[in-house]
């Protein structure tokens, strides 16, 4: 199953990018996680706009047949375990998830509108680069509990 990461934002620090090829790599299982970088628009005035012009370049990047997920500070709080069970829900419905990371200001209205779910990763506040990393990590943790894999402790 494909599993696809759309993210505002190109130029993310190297740490950021280490930590997600990391864990991407560690997926097994016909379980394969991608990650595209949507450039972000120029600054304006009016976070409105810049949030709706984000939404827009990544509403263009999901395909109809797509199941998308919303990552959102509004989204249902879910564990390990839970996300897990997602996981295995998604293999035997869909054959193309898109996650979706919106930029500093979130993710705008349109886009939440299209999101077939919406999950929170954290009641924190995470910058929307770290959101790569803690959703990578989080999907392979995922995983390896569908697997039996002992890198989840209970």
């Amino acid at each position: 199953m494909q599993l696809r990461i759309l993210s505002i934002g190109s130029k993310s620090p190297g740490w950021v990018q280490t930590g997600y090829e990391d864990y991407s790599r560690r997926l097994k299982g016909g379980l394969k996680l991608t990650l595209e970088e949507i450039p972000a628009p120029k600054h304006h005035a009016d976070q409105n706009k810049i949030k709706a012009q984000e939404g827009e370049k990544l509403l263009l990047r999901v395909a109809d047949r797509d199941w998308v997920v919303a990552l959102d500070e509004h989204g249902r709080q879910t564990s390990s375990t839970e996300l897990a069970q997602r996981v295995q829900d998604w293999q035997m419905q869909h054959m193309s998830v898109a996650l979706l990371i919106g930029g500093a200001n979130g993710l705008d209205k349109t886009v939440l509108a299209r999101a077939n779910e919406c999950i929170s990763l954290s009641k924190l506040t995470l910058p929307h680069y770290l959101v790569r990393v803690v959703l990578a990590e989080a999907l392979y943790r995922a995983a390896s509990i569908n697997e039996g894999h002992p890198y989840h402790r209970i």
